[in-house]
C-alpha cells in the first residue's frame, strides 16, 4: 500500500476544486444529465468479458442493429464464430510473413465484414463459444497458446512445413470455442453459415470505413497503420468536420455508426459513464486562483480536471491536435464501440450515446456511456457505416 503525503499546494486544491467553476458558486454539482435528442434500436449490451474481441462485439452489434433497421426482427448473433474464423485466417498470414504482422485478440470492422462474405454467419444459440465453464470469454490462455502454436510453426524445425500445421491450429480453436458449426439447427430449420447469412441479407459491399488524417491525402483510400490491422484493409480518407458530419448524417437518417476509439484516457470514466476532454488550460481563470492552480502538480490538476461532476470547458479539437495524437500513439486502436444516438448534457453540449461490450453490472446506464463530442473529434480512429448514410456531398468527393 503506497503512503500518501498531502503537500500545501494539494491542501489548497481541495478550495480550488470547489471554485473551478466560479468563485462564488457554492450548490454542490449533481453530475451529468443527459436528455436523448435521438436513439436508434439496438440488441441487449453483451459482455465481451475478459477477452479482447471487442471489434467482433460491436461489429455484431452494428450488423445487429442493421436487421432491426432492415425489418429482419432481432437476432442475437455469435461473435465467437467470427473470432474462431478470423484466428484461423489471422495464423495464415501470420505464418505467411514469418511472423512479421500482427497476431493476437485484436481485429477491426472489416474482419467480421469479411468473415460474413467468406464463411457466413450463425446465431449465438448455435456457437456461444463458451466451452471452459466460465460466464463469458477467458481468452488469456487461448491466446497464450495460439501465439505459442505460429510461433513454433514459423521456427520450422522440420525445415519445411507440415501439411497438416493449420488443422492443427484447429483444434486449438475447437478446444477452446467450440467444434465449428458446418450446420446448425436454427427455427426448426437446418442451416450452414453460408446458407443463414444469405437469409439475413446483409451485404458486405453497403458498408464502408472512414478516418480524418492528415498524413494521406483526403478523399482516397489508405491502409489504416494501426497493429489490428492485420488484413492491411484500406479505408476512406475524410477531414474532420466530414467525418463528424457523417456520424450526425447517419444517426438522423437512422442509421448507427460502428466507432473505433481509444478509451485510455483519463477522460474516459466508465464508472461515470462519461468521456470528456475537459481544456486543461483553464484560461477562464484569474488572479490568485490562476496562480495557484499553476503551482498545482500535473496530478493535483488532473484530479481538479477530472471529477466528472458536471459539465466542464472541452478543448477545441483540430486535425492537428488530432493528427498530433495519432502520431505520438496516444491515440490507438484501443477499443471498438457501437454509436447509437445523440445525447445533451444539462448545458445543451453535445455528446453521443455509446453501446460498450463490458456488460451493464456496475454501470450508471446500463452498459452504455456518453462521449462529448469533443472525446470523439479527437479519439476516433475510424468509424463503419452504411454507404447510405454518407452525405451525397461527401458520396460525390469520395468517388462513391
Amino acid at each position: 500500500m503506497r503512503k500518501i503525503v498531502l503537500s500545501a499546494a494539494l491542501s489548497f486544491f481541495v478550495l480550488l476544486s470547489l471554485n473551478v467553476v466560479s468563485q462564488n458558486d457554492t450548490t454542490k454539482k449533481k453530475g451529468y444529465e443527459f436528455t436523448i435528442v435521438k436513439e436508434l434500436p439496438v440488441t441487449s449490451v453483451k459482455n465481451q468479458y475478459r477477452s479482447g474481441t471487442c471489434w467482433s462485439y460491436s461489429s455484431i452489434s452494428f450488423l445487429e442493429a442493421e436487421l432491426l433497421r432492415m425489418g429482419k426482427g432481432e437476432y442475437d448473433l455469435s461473435e465467437m464464430f467470427i473470432v474462431w474464423n478470423t484466428y484461423k485466417d489471422k495464423a495464415k498470414k501470420y505464418v505467411r510473413f514469418h511472423g512479421h504482422i500482427n497476431f493476437g485478440g485484436g481485429g477491426a470492422f472489416h474482419d467480421v465484414l469479411y468473415v460474413m462474405n467468406t464463411y457466413g454467419l450463425v446465431p449465438e444459440e448455435a456457437y456461444s463459444g463458451n466451452v471452459i465453464g466460465e460466464k463469458g470469454p477467458v481468452h488469456g490462455e487461448l491466446d497464450a497458446v495460439t501465439q505459442a502454436y505460429v510461433d513454433q510453426i514459423i521456427k520450422n524445425k522440420n525445415r519445411k512445413l507440415t501439411p497438416v500445421w493449420l488443422k492443427g491450429f484447429e483444434g486449438i480453436l475447437n478446444a477452446y470455442l467450440g467444434d465449428y458449426p458446418d450446420t446448425f439447427v436454427y427455427n426448426g430449420t437446418e442451416y450452414t453459415p453460408k446458407s443463414f447469412a444469405k437469409e439475413l441479407g446483409l451485404n458486405e459491399s453497403d458498408y464502408v470505413e472512414i478516418g480524418s488524417y492528415m498524413h494521406h491525402p483526403y478523399y482516397e483510400k489508405f491502409i489504416l497503420e494501426v497493429p489490428d490491422n492485420w488484413m492491411l484493409d484500406r479505408i476512406y480518407n475524410v477531414k474532420l468536420d466530414e467525418m463528424m458530419e457523417v456520424i450526425d448524417n447517419a444517426i438522423d437518417k437512422g442509421y448507427t455508426v460502428a466507432w473505433g476509439a481509444d478509451v485510455s484516457e483519463k477522460g474516459f470514466s466508465w464508472k461515470n459513464g462519461v468521456a470528456i476532454v475537459p481544456d486543461e488550460d483553464v484560461n477562464d481563470l484569474t488572479g490568485t486562483e490562476k496562480e495557484k492552480w499553476e503551482k498545482l502538480t500535473e496530478r493535483e490538476r488532473r484530479a481538479a480536471l477530472y471529477k466528472f461532476d458536471g459539465p466542464v470547458k472541452e478543448k477545441v479539437i483540430t486535425p492537428e491536435l488530432r493528427q498530433e495524437g495519432f502520431d505520438d500513439y496516444e491515440t490507438t486502436d484501443d477499443h471498438g464501440m457501437h454509436i447509437t444516438g445523440i445525447a445533451k448534457d444539462q448545458d445543451g453540449n453535445k455528446f453521443y450515446k455509446i453501446k460498450n461490450s463490458w456488460g451493464t453490472e456496475g454501470q450508471i446506464y446500463d452498459g452504455y456511456f456518453y462521449a462529448s463530442e469533443a472525446f470523439v473529434r479527437l479519439k476516433t480512429i475510424d468509424i463503419m457505416v452504411h454507404k447510405d448514410a454518407v452525405p451525397k456531398s461527401i458520396k460525390k468527393k469520395l468517388g462513391m
